[in-house]
């Protein structure tokens, strides 16, 4: 009998794509990530100027394009598979944009509020329950599992390979393919 090894990274880039769906039409358009946007401008009540605003909006921007370029799609939505296929070609093409680092630098100094390059327990939760929009208490047993070094805190280094495990570990017990759940 022949076992076939999950796919990881897909079924987490599904998820995403779930969460992304803001009017769960099936599929995802800019206005989805614009949506995103809002979300944390709004939880963090960030002014249009704020630098954290206008680079997270940057960052949106520029991830929505490449999706778009890697998708091989004419229009300008993508289904669920075409997301997750353009989401994995965009994570490991660097050439024009680095997408896993980006991401992780742009959402970690909106979520770093204090900007003392550390995400403390209370900078996660409102993460968790104003973006996220998550009060389970099991969510906050992701902080734990960030915070790698057991300092009480996510450091930028911490939080920055969370993301890349997220997009590009297939091992569904790294600290980072637990965003948005056990995959």
């Amino acid at each position: 009998m022949t076992t076939t090894a999950q796919d990881v990274i897909a079924v987490k880039l599904e998820r995403t794509f779930d969460t992304l769906d803001a009017n769960q039409d099936g599929y995802l358009d800019w206005t989805d990530y614009q949506k995103l946007a809002e979300r944390y401008t709004t939880a963090y009540k960030l002014g249009k100027d704020d630098r954290r605003a206008r680079a997270l909006q940057s960052f949106f921007q520029m991830q929505w394009l490449e999706l778009l370029r890697h998708s091989g799609v004419e229009g300008d939505r993508l289904a669920k598979g075409e997301y997750v296929r353009a989401q994995r070609l965009a994570s490991v093409d660097t050439s024009r944009f680095n997408l896993v680092d980006g991401a992780g630098h742009a959402i970690f100094d909106v979520i770093d509020v204090n900007q003392d390059n550390e995400i403390s327990k209370e900078e996660f939760a409102r993460l968790l329950k104003d973006v996220w929009r998550s009060d389970s208490p099991e969510a906050m047993d992701l902080f734990s599992r960030l915070d790698t070094d057991g300092d009480g805190t996510i450091s930028r280094h911490e939080f920055i390979r969370a993301v890349r495990e997220y997009y590009l570990s297939n091992d569904p017990d790294a600290p980072g393919s637990l965003f948005f759940g056990n995959a």
